[in-house]
């Protein structure tokens, strides 16, 4: 449990000598901003993380925001996190390594909640928000980074809102700090409806959130969450959608490089009873694990594809990750396999040619092959499916992809658990009109079945519960 208490105002102006040295930088970037402010609102957990409980960020101030008449920003709720960098600089939470580098994760994540007339407290509902975040980052030890997107599914208030997903940005007004454990930058989460989601996921996080920075009911140029608007910057402004997306999407393709995803793919080219049969690596009991160097290689192609850059190349496997200074390095990426430090024997990396596959995946996943092919691959790119359930990797490449083990002479190529897909520009094209259903807002019925017999390769689009019940 939380509980909400105004801060210290010694602690707050640094009196007491013992205050942690990584608090009180933090503090001192809020004074800056909020001088008259020494004792905002603050829910604290009332367990800390480091002493067992559940909640991995110690504090949240919540700060009244007067806005900037100038710019016509409005008045609004400032909600900062305490505990994603390094408070304390004594181990109980974070490694340190030294002030040269991130302190903790790199981040600490802020809120910028539109206030209501007649509001005089700030809503707390932001802070589990913030805390639900943290808790997801501290379990998978993955970062986040600008233009980042989160799919929440849900009101982030609990509401009946059409906000259910976030953006991340650089917050317009809290500047990088150096603290003594290291550096820290500060990250705003944006509420966004499911079509900004879907948009910034075909395009950019980046290009959305410029959009909507120029729309001030969705947000302005602070980027201010209004949980009762009822608009998408689309239905305010129609043009956007074909003038600046579409057109986006047709010119620069997808920063989205890949995803985690419910899905699996089989061997047809084996028969079932075949021990090596590749429905043992996606759900059978005896799962394969991926190498040490597919991981690594896998890794930085999810990582760099939220990069802008347009080189047509899956990441070298190197024994060391390689360094970005645009994107801070998460300490272990999505992709770790717990055991992906046991030796793995030479034949489980190897690489197999596969004659026929079929792919399978849950309606979400299913609906993002448009944006695979048309925002990626067209553009010599590639994307990659990470399944949730496991070591299980798709990755779509064009044949002008380095470092692929796929080739137009065996377009279907497996090391282990990981498989790769090379799709001729006039394959691509051909899917494109096969599974323009997969295009509407609207659910489609399941289960679905592409097939493209002479290219030896089928699609399913299933329930859920196929995947979450796999044996049965």
């Amino acid at each position: 449990m939380d509980e909400v208490r105004p801060t210290s105002g010694a602690q707050a102006h640094g009196l007491v000598p013992l205050f942690p040295p990584g608090l009180q930088a933090i503090y001192g970037e809020c004074r800056r901003l909020y001088p008259e402010q020494a004792n905002p609102l603050q829910v604290t957990a009332i367990v800390k993380y480091w002493l067992g409980g559940p909640d991995p960020l110690d504090y949240i101030s919540m700060y009244r925001s007067m806005g900037c008449p100038a710019q016509d920003i409005e008045e609004h709720w400032h909600y900062v996190s305490f505990g994603l960098s390094d408070l304390y600089g004594d181990n109980r939470v974070h490694e340190f390594t030294g002030a040269d580098g991130p302190s903790g994760f790199g981040f600490e994540l802020t809120f910028r909640l539109k206030r209501e007339v007649g509001e005089t407290a700030p809503p707390t509902w932001p802070a589990e928000l913030m805390q639900g975040l943290a808790r997801y980052v501290f379990q998978s030890e993955n970062t986040f980074c600008s233009g980042d997107h989160v799919s929440w599914h849900s009101p982030l208030d609990n509401s009946e809102s059409r906000i259910q997903h976030m953006l991340l940005t650089e917050d317009p007004q809290m500047q990088p700090i150096q603290t003594p454990f290291g550096t820290l930058s500060f990250l705003q989460i944006v509420g966004v409806c499911t079509e900004e989601l879907q948009a910034a996921q075909q395009w950019n996080g980046q290009g959305i959130l410029e959009l909507m920075r120029g729309v001030k009911i969705a947000g302005g140029p602070w980027l201010i969450t209004d949980m009762r608007r009822g608009e998408t910057i689309f239905d305010i402004d129609p043009h956007l959608q074909q003038e600046r997306v579409d057109q986006g999407i047709e010119t620069e393709g997808s920063n989205l490089s890949g995803v985690s995803a419910k899905c699996v793919w089989d061997d047809l080219s084996r028969p079932p009873e075949d021990e090596e049969d590749s429905r043992s690596i996606c759900i059978g009991s005896q799962q394969r694990r991926l190498s040490d160097k597919d991981t690594e290689q896998i890794r930085e192609t999810l990582r760099k594809g939220l990069e802008f850059n347009s080189k047509a190349a899956l990441p070298p496997i190197n024994s060391q990750r390689q360094q970005s200074h645009e994107r801070p390095q998460s300490r272990k990426d999505s992709l770790e396999s717990e055991s992906s430090a046991a030796i793995v024997p030479h034949e489980l990396v190897r690489t197999r040619q596969l004659e026929s596959v079929h792919l399978k995946f849950n309606q979400e996943s299913g609906t993002l092959l448009p944006l695979c092919l048309r925002g990626r691959l067209l553009h010599g790119r590639h994307f990659t499916y990470k399944s949730i359930n496991g070591d299980t990797a798709i990755t779509f490449v064009s044949t002008g992809v380095e470092g692929a083990f796929a080739t137009e002479e065996h377009p279907y190529a497996a090391h282990g658990p990981w498989l790769q897909i090379l799709l001729t520009e006039e394959f691509v094209e051909q899917m494109l009109g096969d599974l323009q259903e997969l295009n509407t807002r609207e659910e489609t019925k399941l289960p679905k079945e592409y097939s493209w017999p002479e290219k030896k390769l089928k699609i399913s689009v299933l329930p859920d519960s196929v995947f979450d019940n796999p044996l049965q």
